[in-house]
Formats: C-alpha cells, sequence, structure tokens
C-alpha cells in the first residue's frame, strides 16, 4: 500500500515524460520579464473565484506555493523541480494574467567615490574637531 494519496498511475508516468516547451506553450521569456533568482512573487488579491481561468498544472502549483506569501523565484524553482528558466516563462505568464504580484530587488547602490567620501569625512572633522 502506498503511504501518501494514490496518484492516477496514467499520470504518473507520463509527467516527467512532458517536454518543457510543452509546459511553457512554446514561449520564449520577454525581455520585460526578466526574472532575477532574488525577485520575490506573490498570488494577486482575489475579490472573489476566478471564472473561467484553466491553469496547467505547473502554473497552478506554482499559484499554490506562493499562494500565502512572497517566495523567490529561486525558491519556486527549487520547490516545482522544474527549470529556473521555465519558472521564469510560467511566471511571466501569471504577472500577464494579472494572478501574481512581482516585487523586483533593489538596485546595487552605485560605488561610492572614495575621495568625495574622504574630503567630507576631512571636513566635518576640522569643522566639528575629532
Amino acid at each position: 500500500m502506498p503511504d501518501g494519496p494514490e496518484q492516477d498511475p496514467e499520470l504518473e508516468l507520463t509527467s516527467p515524460l512532458v517536454p518543457l516547451f510543452v509546459i511553457t506553450n512554446g514561449r520564449a521569456l520577454p525581455p520585460d520579464h526578466e526574472y532575477e533568482h532574488t525577485t520575490l512573487v506573490t498570488a494577486a488579491a482575489q475579490d472573489g473565484p476566478v471564472v473561467g481561468r484553466t491553469l496547467s498544472p505547473e502554473a497552478d502549483q506554482v499559484m499554490d506555493l506562493v499562494a500565502n506569501g512572497f517566495l523567490s523565484v529561486a525558491e519556486v524553482a527549487g520547490h516545482t523541480h522544474l527549470p529556473l528558466g521555465v519558472v521564469r516563462i510560467l511566471l511571466a505568464q501569471l504577472e500577464e494574467d494579472g494572478l501574481i504580484l512581482v516585487r523586483r530587488p533593489i538596485p546595487r547602490a552605485e560605488r561610492v567615490d572614495r575621495e568625495l567620501v574622504s574630503a567630507v569625512l576631512e571636513g566635518l572633522k576640522n569643522r566639528f574637531g575629532a
């Protein structure tokens, strides 16, 4: 007897054989949606039940993962066991459909000019003593 819930054996045998381009409907990642590893995603708040939307099993799994809070793109890929590129395409589709919210990482600060910082520090020392 299996330990977990019963699964359809036919589905179980064919799921690893599904090519990745079938999962993504042959779509490439749009340039606007180049998700970094640290980009956070969560399910968008829905006013009522979503009627007429049919999601692929993989997209449905992503929606289940992000339903209760933010996860990074890397975490979603890890939990779904899908390649990062496929997860990025799925997230782009879900964002276009308005099903998820995306919080992109804060860009890194520009490098500080050491000479300017030293000059300011020297000025403060001269003005206020140190």
